[in-house]
């Protein structure tokens, strides 16, 4: 894995001939939280899904495709990029509470692996058009477990006021159901809490929930193939250096001690953050530094390429790459959009900043560049990868 300070005398090297704002991957990284991943899972009867929300760059995919772990979808743009990456159908997971039909229709022409199905209309509209194209949809049911997993409310996804999954109290309805369709093939049970999640407690929760189920599904005969936990673990944003790495042993071992599987039952995760979210970096010019009542670093960068400060009042890790300077000064860094909101930071304390100092916007590789639009009719900011290998 390379040192930060490696990945940056890297990024010096290369920014005089790139334009910033840029996305820079450390593929050194990445194949090593993909190597703990794999070390970890061995053994076990898990699949993993990459979430390709999370960063859906062509480069990333393909390195993510070598290791031999699925996906987990939720459009049909997706499902092509996915398989213009060379996934194979049968381990794509397709996920969304509102799927169209086309969408529905490009995954059983492909016969992908399964349909996250989180309603009854849902499930009605897939089996009807299994039958119009003579197909039999995989489908998992997405179960709501009301569990609060203490993260920002923007990105918490499993308790009763979310739009996703089915309440507990009418999953009955919804199994039985789908048992009976003729063109649906019921594999199991998809679980999904939220996301940016550090703290194993909602996961034993979780855990504590699903065995429930599983014994109430055993005493009616009713088996399942495999049950889907989701992702949502979170990585470190205050500190991406000293934790470039997931706690994955904490996560995978929460599973392991409280999920009681059965016989010939997978457990599949979802996981986005996780994988990507330490090997990205968003690199940014200093426009000018400026002095209201406060002062203010304005970059080159902005919402329209990292919005996730101003859509959850996200963390990111800044660092000024250039200064000179030995003293520090408080400042908000902000980008050059047209909106108040476009702030990376409050009242962050960095070196003495000037104009055309190098900014680095940590752990941003996801959600970072999958996020990005061309709001006031910005470019895309373009991307770099590096490897030591």
């Amino acid at each position: 894995m390379g040192t930060t300070t490696h990945r940056h005398r890297f990024a010096m090297e290369i920014v005089n001939q790139s334009d910033t704002p840029f996305y820079y991957y450390d593929m050194d990284v990445l194949h090593a939280t993909l190597d703990e991943i794999s070390r970890l899972t061995a053994g076990f009867p898990y699949k993993i899904h990459y979430a390709v929300k999370a960063n859906g760059n062509p480069h990333i995919l393909s390195e993510i495709k070598r290791c031999g772990i699925g996906v987990d979808l939720v459009s049909g743009g997706e499902i092509m990029a996915a398989l213009k990456a060379g996934f194979t159908p049968h381990d794509m997971n397709f996920s969304g509470v509102g799927k169209s039909d086309w969408e529905i229709r490009l995954g059983l022409e492909h016969e992908i692996g399964c349909f996250n199905v989180e309603s009854v209309p849902e499930l009605d509209i897939i089996d009807h058009l299994a039958s119009l194209m003579d197909k039999r949809a995989n489908i998992a049911i997405r179960v709501n477990p009301d569990i609060d997993p203490h993260t920002h409310k923007n990105i918490t996804t499993g308790t009763a006021e979310n739009k996703f999954g089915i309440k507990i109290k009418d999953l009955e309805h919804i199994i039985h159901r789908a048992i009976h369709l003729p063109h649906i093939h019921l594999m199991g049970l998809h679980f999904h809490i939220g996301s940016q999640i550090t703290s194993m407690q909602p996961y034993v929760l979780l855990c504590e929930t699903i065995n429930r189920l599983l014994d109430h599904y055993d005493s009616q005969g009713i088996h399942f193939e495999m049950i889907n936990v989701g992702g949502g673990l979170g990585i470190d944003y205050h500190e991406p250096d000293t934790h470039a790495i997931p706690d994955f042993e904490g996560y995978f071992g929460t599973f392991k001690q409280h999920l009681h599987l059965r016989d010939n039952q997978q457990l599949h995760f979802e996981l986005g953050r996780a994988i990507v979210g330490q090997c990205g970096t968003l690199f940014s010019r200093v426009v000018l530094v400026k002095e209201n009542s406060k002062k203010f670093i304005v970059l080159d960068a902005g919402m329209n390429n990292l919005i996730r400060p101003a859509l959850y009042e996200a963390y990111h890790e800044i660092q000024n790459l250039t200064s000179r300077e030995t003293t520090n000064e408080v400042y908000d860094v902000v980008g050059p959009v047209c909106e108040s909101t476009d702030v990376f930071a409050h009242d962050r304390r960095l070196p003495v900043t000037h104009r055309g100092d190098l900014i680095a916007i940590r752990s941003t590789g996801a959600y970072g560049e999958s996020m990005a639009s061309t709001y006031n009719m910005r470019p895309l900011a373009h991307s770099l990868f590096h490897s030591s290998k």
